[in-house]
């Protein structure tokens, strides 16, 4: 009877272990509480697999987007280019052609004077 311990001691021997696992329980939850669950890891990988294949069609559209505006934008300019050809030569016609009516009029008019 002499080696075993007291009643006292045994309540502060069992005080003592019921604090340790305390401690190391409140460990082990909080430890738990950052542990994310196998559903929910699912669950985000799915979201996330979802959101990039919708940002990738979003990136797809996108390029096809700026593609037809480059397209457009060469078209406006070719346009653009005839556009201002067709008024270079409408200015230049409308400058020769009187130039060319008044010479053919002087012709005309001096020819007449020498041929009396």
């Amino acid at each position: 009877m002499a080696d075993e311990p007291s009643n006292g001691e045994l309540g502060r021997l069992i005080g003592a272990l019921q604090a340790t696992l305390d401690s190391r329980f409140s460990e082990l939850n909080s430890r738990l509480d950052k542990v994310v669950s196998l559903d929910v890891y699912t669950i985000q990988t799915t979201h996330v697999e979802q959101r990039l294949a919708q940002l990738q069609g979003d990136i797809q559209r996108c390029a096809t987007e700026r593609e037809q505006l480059e397209d457009r934008f060469a078209d406006y300019q070719r346009d653009e280019a005839k556009r201002r050809e067709a008024e270079r030569q409408a200015r230049l016609y409308q400058l020769i052609v009187p130039v060319v009516i008044c010479l053919v009029s002087s012709v005309i008019a001096i020819w007449a004077v020498v041929a009396k």
